[in-house]
């Protein structure tokens, strides 16, 4: 970072939700139990799937890092706004603040990415099952997960270096509750036109690109089953892609309304309401998608259930 950077503005004001001051207590347990629910639920994910030998599966094996990556995802920002709620000095310092947008795009890259490899898989099941061993194996998945984690930390590496090199104004509010990469590129000083140019070049290729993939997965899963139609292989299909089809509406759902909406829906409290989606609903439901609608994930937790059970008689 330059010095004359971090002279124009030493600190940013988060404003963060547009509730009133009486509502702060309600919205603030409701957040806290939200977030709690994430990384419990999450981290029960991890553990039953490390546990479970049964579900050393490929498909498991990127909902694993995708729990994590959930976790990592939500405590990059709801920690912060739970602890902004309850103080009167609504601030983050400008090295917090570049270190939190760069976590930020990193973790939500990153769930795009595994949330794709997820859609491969399902595709290879279905589409090539006799395959299936040979394609997805141990060393296929590790390199997807290794590229998803390489390709996000470039991405997100180049964001904040091109954001760290703008000054700022003597205006550093940031009507938002954390460091969203578009809300603190309008405080600055500088020229952003190359910030703006790598965010639509970075989004083609994070978001967008991705999105695409998983479109034509599920494209080639659909011709191949009703191919042959079969009430039978229609609801195989269904239990084999009805948690992750959850999950990729949830999450593209949310970007979808924040970027691709038309501009006079695009309000301040439009794009707070669907960051909270991204960023603390849906980590939270994930895990109850996970292990309601699955029963590889509900047979492991009532065995990890009745080994507890057993062992405390």
């Amino acid at each position: 970072m330059r010095r004359e950077n971090q002279s124009s503005v030493s600190e940013f004001l988060l404003l963060g939700l547009p509730i009133w001051q009486e509502q702060q207590g309600v919205f603030f347990t409701l957040f806290l139990v939200m977030y709690l629910t994430t990384v419990l639920g999450n981290l029960l994910i991890i553990l039953l799937l490390k546990l479970d030998s049964l579900l050393h599966t490929p498909m498991y094996f990127f909902l694993s890092h995708l729990a994590f990556t959930d976790v990592s995802f939500s405590s990059v920002t709801v920690p912060n706004m739970l602890v902004n709620m309850q103080t009167k000095h609504k601030s983050i310092p400008y090295a917090g603040c570049i270190s939190q947008t760069y976590f930020f795009i990193f973790f939500a890259a990153l769930d795009s990415f595994l949330i794709t490899s997820m859609a491969y898989d399902r595709y290879v099941a279905i589409c090539h099952p006799l395959h299936y061993t040979v394609i997805m194996s141990q060393s296929v998945c590790v390199m997807l997960v290794a590229g998803s984690w390489l390709i996000t930390c470039v991405c997100a590496l180049l964001h904040t270096l091109l954001l760290a090199r703008l000054s700022f104004c003597a205006d550093h509010t940031d009507p938002h509750f954390f460091c969203d990469l578009a809300a603190v590129l309008k405080l600055s000083c500088s020229d952003t036109s190359l910030n703006q140019l790598v965010i639509f070049t970075v989004g083609l290729t994070t978001i967008v690109l991705p999105f695409l993939c998983i479109l034509v997965s599920y494209g080639n899963i659909g011709a191949t089953v009703f191919r042959v139609p079969s009430t039978k292989g229609i609801c195989k299909a269904l239990s084999t892609c009805g948690s992750h089809l959850s999950v990729v509406t949830l999450y593209y759902g949310a970007i979808i309304g924040l970027y691709f909406l038309p501009s006079s829906n695009n309000t301040n409290e439009n794009n707070i309401i669907a960051s909270l989606i991204y960023t603390v609903v849906t980590p939270m439901l994930n895990p109850f998608i996970y292990s309601l609608r699955n029963k590889d994930m509900k047979g492991a937790l009532r065995k990890l259930l009745s080994k507890k059970t057993y062992s405390s008689k």
